[in-house]
């Protein structure tokens, strides 16, 4: 079963909009969603929790209509996003309280056993905490009613490494049970290939790319060379070519390239730049 799929999802702004986003993320699994600031991630996860009308399109979240089955589902969900968004003057065991009244399945000793562990001030203010408190609280929120699904929009987005570290490895621990499953955008690729199990490209509202990390690290491979010694390369095996500080750079598919060529393994941010500013 896929915990979200979406398909020919429109959503129309003026000088913006989504074109038929269509993708899926199997349960149990981690999908990175990538793309520079403001090709499309926030809209479509904001379109998924109903916070944004879509034009047209479906959106299923554990296998049910995403505006039909509201309310059950997000019983189910727990998302994070760039900051916090509730009033600044309330502390950490205020908002436990409001949690209580939102989900059924509200568990407020796990909620304070999680700020124990994040080192969270139970009762100052939130517009007193720095800006990896308030990360580490909306995960401990988005955790403690025990969903299904995480729903992460850029999460790690101006953290430190070592809280940027700290917060994956919660990530990976909420991964054990191979019911969970995470949506996790990010335009930090280093945070995504440490755990994430597929890759979506998004770019100017359109889907470029939708695959296993895996085997996006394992096809690809990247050729540096001069116009010449990239023209000897065969065409069908060339996805996107681009200007590099010392000729040509070249993403092609490793297994139509003779082993002759010598290749270079590419990272996530690699092929997204590739995708988003190669040439055919």
């Amino acid at each position: 079963m896929n915990a979200i799929e979406i398909h020919g999802l429109h959503k129309i702004f003026e000088g913006f909009s989504l074109k038929d986003v269509s993708f899926s993320v199997p349960q149990g699994t981690v999908m990175g969603f990538v793309g520079e600031n403001g090709a499309g991630k926030s809209t479509t996860i904001k379109c998924m929790l109903n916070l944004l009308k879509k034009e047209y399109g479906e959106i299923l979240l554990f296998g049910q209509d995403h505006v039909e089955h509201e309310l059950s589902i997000k019983n189910d969900i727990g998302v994070v996003f760039d900051d916090l968004h509730v009033p600044e003057t309330l502390n950490a065991t205020q908002l436990d309280k409001i949690m209580k009244k939102v989900f059924q399945t509200w568990d407020s000793s796990y909620y304070f056993e999680r700020l124990t562990q994040f080192n969270v001030p139970k009762r100052k203010k939130i517009k007193e905490l720095s800006r990896g408190m308030r990360m580490k609280l909306s995960i401990a929120l988005a955790l403690s009613h025990h969903p299904k699904l995480l729903i992460l929009d850029e999460p790690t987005s101006g953290l430190d490494p070592i809280i940027r570290d700290e917060i994956l490895d919660l990530f990976l621990a909420f991964m054990q049970d191979e019911t969970h499953s995470i949506l996790f955008s990010s335009h930090i690729t280093s945070d995504l290939e440490k755990i994430a199990d597929y890759i979506t490209l998004i770019h100017n509202g359109e889907i470029l790319l939708s695959e296993s990390k895996d085997a996006l690290l394992y096809d690809y491979g990247i050729f540096k060379g001069s116009s010449e010694e990239v023209s000897v390369l065969p065409e069908h095996a060339i996805i996107k070519k681009r200007n590099g500080a010392f000729g040509i750079e070249a993403l092609v598919l490793k297994h139509e390239v003779n082993e002759a060529f010598r290749l270079e393994k590419p990272s996530i941010e690699d092929i997204m730049l590739f995708f988003v500013k190669g040439s055919v």
